[in-house]
């Protein structure tokens, strides 16, 4: 016993709190700024969006959204989107499909057109959401900024707080940037407390979370009715929902190469965007409005009317919306698949709930959503984050907890939803 302990390793010990102070204040200027980038991204694009889908359309006395103006618009989106990858220096950076939210350091060469890219096609309607670019790019802001302003501090320092201090802008909270860091060290696990390791980058994500509160008073709370005591029968409804999801979203996977790759085959981003911007015109007028853009702003619509549409409806935006995630992902679009997938989801839930209406709609949504964001994004902890975010409801916690074993087991070790340069799925 003596022998076994004395070779065991050493305790690493904790960091020093003088060895943390000097992080503060970069922490604090990366977690500023990301959040007024992303902020400032997001409302641009929302005028813009303004103009494309109620200005003009009235002006020319179409629609909105129409048939032939969601055509047209999408069209046009790929259009210019394929204008920046091709023209613009840097070409919007990698292909997408190549991404996850640990993104590149990419050069600052590339940042303008990225950005340019994401903003537009944020406008413009395609099923993809801000977060993998806006990370990307203030990665790459920090990383170069912070060499310049303070070189003996290391790269791999100021990427680490912008994207916990973009993530906190995104969701509103720290809470996101810590799990998703937490899961990051967890696959390279390093010598030292979690909480020395974590102490900058929660300050940058809590700094990004209340920037972007005072600034634009974010919410995920879709309000619907709070789950009471748990039965039996919420925690079968709970299971199956998010295993349904789970599997639903593998078909989007497995799909992913092989839409990829049809793209692909296009070989020029002025052909394949604009026939991803065709396709996602199509698949737009098939569901309707709803099932275009990132998707938080349309789950609030469904989630003030549960009762609202039918079972088919809800099945319909389902599947046409998880499409339109795929499609928007394969061709070459610059975004991220969290929020779309978190619409999937909660049209999921929402169609279990009008199957069968004893199953609580917020039980619903939560199950759909952590589901489907395990599959697109095999993030557990963010996953279980942003389904539990939603309802507001502490009950359905343990609910989620338990299904999210059922879920993951159905998705652990089995293809993502990005792919390597030569187009074969990473594990």
């Amino acid at each position: 016993m003596a022998q076994d302990t004395a070779q065991q390793e050493p305790v690493a010990p904790a960091t020093p709190a003088r060895a943390l102070l000097p992080l503060i204040l970069p922490a604090l200027v990366v977690g500023v700024g990301s959040s007024l980038l992303f902020v400032g991204v997001s409302a641009a694009a929302e005028k813009l969006q303004h103009v494309l889908w109620n200005n003009l359309p009235d002006a020319l006395g179409i629609g909105r959204y129409s048939v032939l103006w969601t055509f047209v618009v999408l069209t046009a989106t790929g259009i210019a989107v394929g204008l920046v990858v091709w023209k613009v220096p840097g070409h919007a950076g990698p292909d997408p499909a190549t991404t996850g939210l640990d993104a590149p350091t990419l050069p600052p060469v590339v940042l303008p057109g990225l950005l340019l890219a994401a903003a537009l096609m944020l406008a413009g309607g395609p099923s993809l959401g801000p977060e993998n670019p806006i990370i990307a790019v203030n990665i790459g802001l920090a990383v170069w900024l912070g060499h310049l302003a303070l070189p003996r501090q290391p790269g791999e320092l100021w990427g680490l707080l912008a994207e916990a201090a973009t993530l906190g802008a995104l969701f509103g909270t720290p809470v996101a940037a810590a799990l998703v860091i937490s899961e990051a060290f967890a696959g390279h696990p390093a010598r030292g407390l979690l909480w020395d390791k974590l102490f900058a980058p929660l300050l940058a994500g809590a700094a990004g979370a209340i920037t972007t509160t005072l600034v634009a008073h974010p919410t995920f709370d879709l309000h619907l009715p709070p789950l009471g005591r748990p039965g039996a029968g919420d925690v079968l409804a709970a299971v199956v929902i998010a295993s349904v999801a789970a599997l639903l979203g593998m078909c989007a996977v497995y799909a992913f190469p092989y839409v990829h790759g049809a793209f692909r085959r296009l070989r020029h981003p002025m052909l394949m965007l604009p026939a991803g911007g065709v396709v996602l015109g199509a698949l737009g007028a098939l569901g309707g409005h709803l099932t275009l853009f990132k998707g938080l702003d349309e789950i609030g619509e469904l989630a003030s009317d549960p009762e609202g549409w039918s079972p088919g409806q809800f099945a319909a935006m389902t599947v046409v919306k998880l499409a339109a995630l795929l499609v928007a992902a394969s061709c070459g679009f610059r975004g991220g698949r969290i929020f779309p997938a978190v619409f999937v989801g909660t049209a999921l839930g929402l169609c279990a709930h009008a199957l069968v209406p004893a199953v609580p709609p917020a039980l619903g949504v939560a199950s759909g959503v952590l589901g489907m964001l395990l599959a697109i994004t095999r993030q557990g902890w963010v996953s279980l984050f942003t389904a539990a975010v939603l309802v507001a409801s502490p009950v359905v916690l343990t609910l989620l907890c338990i299904a999210s074993l059922a879920a993951w087991l159905l998705v652990t070790g089995r293809p993502q939803m990005q792919l390597h340069d030569d187009g074969t799925p990473v594990r």
